[in-house]
């Protein structure tokens, strides 16, 4: 926003932290608003440079003047107590950021419980068309104009039928949804509105056979 707005707002995020610097960090690492003390025995510098006091506490931290921290953080070392093969692991975890892959090939605990009983494949068990989905194999395999692809849908017809056979199938959704078949009922009435849009696109089409 521009410095000589007439009503003398600023909402720039420079004047923000102006206005609110708490917790502001210097370039040298530095709280500018601390008001701490040294946490090293017999010092009464200012406490500006923050530390975590631990490994295994790494978001509470000891606050050292400027001589002190540099002391403290020559000293520190994460891997203090563990053993040489943790830090080994440690950096192998490292090296795929503590993301490791799986062995390609390798079977998993899934896979190998399978095994024992004798399937390769789970979907084996429930037979041969496990793996198959012929839902829309039957009504898919034709090329048609989108509009014609969801008036197929809508009538639950196939695309290689007659348009005789897909005005059997649009006949019989018609007895189920008509409100004189059901009483005067006339809560299906948006179905049936999209069933006979359906038989109007295919009865046009030429994509289908009379008989």
């Amino acid at each position: 926003m521009a410095k000589n707005d007439p009503f003398g707002f600023d909402i720039s995020v420079s004047a923000s932290k102006k206005k609110n610097p708490r917790g502001r960090r210097g370039m040298s690492g530095a709280s500018e608003t601390s008001t701490r003390v040294c946490d090293h025995p017999g010092c009464q510098e200012d406490g500006k440079y923050r530390a975590p006091k631990s490994p295994d506490v790494l978001d509470d931290y000891f606050w050292f003047c400027r001589e002190h921290v540099r002391e403290y953080n020559l000293k520190w070392n994460f891997f203090d107590g563990a053993s040489d093969q943790e830090y080994l692991d440690q950096v192998d975890k490292d090296r795929v950021w503590e993301r490791p892959t799986k062995p390609f090939g390798k079977r998993s605990e899934e896979q190998r419980a399978w095994a024992r009983l004798g399937v390769d494949d789970p979907h084996q068990v429930l037979g041969d068309n496990a793996t198959r989905n012929p839902g829309k194999a039957a009504s898919g395999s034709r090329r048609l104009p989108p509009t014609e692809r969801r008036a197929i849908d809508i009538l639950d017809a196939q695309d290689s039928w007659s348009k005789t056979e897909i005005r059997k199938a649009y006949k019989a959704l018609i007895k189920v949804l008509h409100p004189d078949m059901n009483g005067g009922d006339r809560s299906q009435e948006e179905q049936l509105a999209e069933v006979v849009w359906a038989w109007d696109q295919i009865k046009i089409s030429r994509n289908f056979r009379d008989n």
